[in-house]
Parts: C-alpha cells; structure tokens; sequence
C-alpha cells in the first residue's frame, strides 16, 4: 500500500480528509501545549495575546496605554494610565486570561467556515498593531518572529497548507489558553502571585480571587468546547 493509500485510508476512517487534519492539527497542537520542553516556547504565543488583550481593552475603556513588555520566561507586562479603579480597570484586568481562548474561537469560526486567508490577514494585523506598543527588545523578536511565520504561510503556502495551518493555530489558542488559568491557581496557592490578574480583580471588586480563577477557566474550558465542535464539525 502506497503512502497516498494510507494516508487515504486514515481520512477515510477519521470521517474526511478535513476531519483528519483537524484531529492531527489538534493532537500537535496538545502537544505543543503538554509537553514542557516545547511549551516554554510556543507559551511565548500565548503570552502575547494574553498581553493584546490587557491593551486592547485597556484602549476601549479609554485608559491611556503605555506599552507592553514580554519576557523571555513568557511572562508579560502591560502599562496603562488612568484611574486605578473603576469598571475600566475591571475589564482591563480581567481581559487578559481570557483573550487567547476568544481569538481561538474567532479563529476556529473562521477556519470551520473557509476563511482562511481572512483569519491569516487578522492575525497579521493583530501582530502589526502589538508591534506597535511592544517596549523591550525580547517583546520586538517574538512579535516579528510569530508575525513572519504567519506571512510566509499567508503569501507562498499553498490553500491546503494554509488550511493545516489555520486548524493548528486555531487548536493551539484554545488548548494553550486554558493551561495558564491552571498554572495561576497553582502559583497562588503557593503565595507566588499576590499581583496576579485575578488578584488585582480581587482588589477591586472585592470577589475573590478564586472565583475569579474560576470564570477564567470556565470561558476558556466554554471556549474550547465550541471551537473544537466548529473544528472537527467541518
């Protein structure tokens, strides 16, 4: 049996060639989120839509933003004028956690419907504009280095690539946004987090920071099981 006959065959029982593309980009992209030799990398992803959305949201609140900075442990800061508390600072604090999974749903409702090539041009917008308000050497190479890889793949892969691509990228944000909620509630149950997201949303709101936690996770869980449903559905 050939190689085209096996792989085939694979597609075949998988229920469709897309079926099988789904299910193999979302295995890889488990992969890159499991395994901790490759995640202390590809978490570097995750670290820059987490700080997108802190100045996304803290740009439509209208606070005054005044950079993001990422670290080469994936960790990541992102600086904001204005009034210390108030629903603004709320929805700037709580976005941050929250944001990967939402943008792998986005991008799992456009890769389900064949958008691929709009939701490679977003993302390249998305990293153009993160680009913008980046304020430290390490922040600049892992925008351009993300940003390249998606240009290359947006200009001189072919659609079925692309497509390949697209799932990946999609599984990646969704499973890749729920591991940090997990590894926050570790690192506060130790005492190594007293500034965390959750925490300053506990300040100022007076909720605890668990339930905090918990609706975190609860959106990025909700997240996943939907856009997984959109990825393997096509």
């Amino acid at each position: 049996m050939s190689t085209n006959e096996i792989l085939d065959r694979l597609a075949e029982l998988a229920g469709g060639e897309n079926a099988a593309v789904a299910w193999a980009t979302g295995l890889l992209a488990l992969l890159g989120v499991v395994v901790h030799g490759v995640w202390r990398y590809s978490r570097n992803v995750v670290t820059i839509a987490h700080e997108g959305g802190h100045a996304l949201f803290a740009l439509l609140s209208g606070r005054r933003l005044s950079g993001v900075r990422l670290h080469s442990d994936t960790s990541g800061v992102t600086v904001s004028a204005g009034r210390p508390t108030g629903p603004g600072m709320v929805v700037t604090a709580f976005a941050g956690y929250v944001t990967p999974s939402l943008l792998g749903l986005g991008a799992a409702a456009l890769a389900s419907n064949g958008q691929v090539r709009l939701l490679l041009w977003i993302s390249i917008g998305f990293l153009a504009a993160m680009l913008v308000v980046i304020r430290n050497v390490f922040g600049v190479i892992s925008v351009v280095a993300t940003g390249a890889i998606v240009f290359v793949v947006s200009f001189y892969a072919d659609p079925p690539w692309q497509a390949a691509f697209a799932s990946l990228f999609s599984w990646f944000l969704l499973l890749g946004g729920v591991k940090p909620v997990g590894e926050l509630q570790r690192k506060r149950r130790r005492g190594r987090a007293p500034d965390s997201d959750a925490d300053q949303l506990a300040r100022l709101t007076r909720v605890p920071g668990l339930l905090w936690v918990a609706l975190f996770g609860a959106i990025s869980l909700g997240a996943l099981f939907l856009g997984g449903g959109l990825l393997l559905s096509r």
